[in-house]
């Protein structure tokens, strides 16, 4: 009951991100024979906007960069963030505070138990919602003319889903400090978006929680980020349980 109510809450939010998703990486991997003869119309151009265009080029020409730095690294990375938020947003204070808890906390269980199969579920969607998308790319490359390595896929998909999942972590924490629904994921959203502003300033473009979202060491040959990982998945698991002991101090 517990699982299946925890679906409930999640359904919507769940089946809405995947269909995104995959249509988002439809479009990417479709898209690239249009880049490809956009990019031949471009004329060199001095200065740094010459520089940028250069680069971005330069990423463009070979199709797994192309992916990467389009879809793993700006579409997929963004769209997946937002539902990572979005999952982890409601829950029983939430409920509670509009008097819609009162059956939940009824149940002969625990509230950590509660919460436990609420991040669970949780966490298990967001897994297909990094996963699926993913080996949606070397699915439909042959369609193109093209091909991209499953096991790439894969590495960016899962590595998505183990750093990204800090985010869903983090607002699933504050969930149980705020009452009201739209502000943990207004929280996250603006702490997600400094830190990408902030990280060219800091040198840390290339080492950062949205760098090992995007598994960016394995692009540049550099390996998997096993370091990164296991950071952010011992940051994720300290969030949850730091949400445990907070929902157990509740008073509803």
């Amino acid at each position: 009951m517990l699982w299946y109510k925890a679906w409930l809450d999640t359904r919507w939010r769940f089946a809405i991100g995947l269909v995104i998703l995959m249509l988002s990486g439809c479009a990417a991997v479709l898209g690239y024979p249009d880049a490809m003869r956009a990019l031949a119309q471009v004329s060199p151009a001095g200065g740094e906007i010459g520089r940028q265009i250069s680069e971005v080029a330069a990423l463009i020409r070979d199709y797994r960069s192309y992916i990467w730095s389009q879809w793993f690294r700006q579409t997929m990375r963004e769209l997946w963030a937002l539902f990572a938020v979005l999952l982890g947003t409601g829950g029983l204070l939430a409920q509670a505070s509009r008097g819609g808890a009162i059956f939940t906390l009824a149940l002969p269980v625990s509230r950590g138990r509660l919460l436990a199969v609420r991040a669970a579920a949780a966490l298990a969607e967001l897994l297909i919602l990094a996963v699926v998308p993913a080996l949606m790319i070397p699915l439909l490359s042959p369609a193109i003319g093209q091909r991209y390595s499953f096991a790439d896929a894969i590495v960016h998909g899962t590595c998505m889903f183990i750093a990204g999942s800090t985010l869903f972590s983090f607002t699933f924490l504050l969930s149980t400090v705020f009452k009201d629904v739209w502000r943990p994921p207004l929280i996250t959203l603006c702490l997600a978006v400094l830190v990408r502003f902030l990280e060219p300033f800091a040198g840390l473009e290339h080492v950062s929680l949205l760098a090992v979202m995007t598994a960016e060491p394995y692009f540049r040959g550099d390996g998997v980020p096993w370091l990164g990982l296991f950071a952010t998945a011992a940051a994720s698991t300290a969030l949850l349980y730091a949400a445990t002991r907070n929902i157990a101090r509740q008073d509803f």
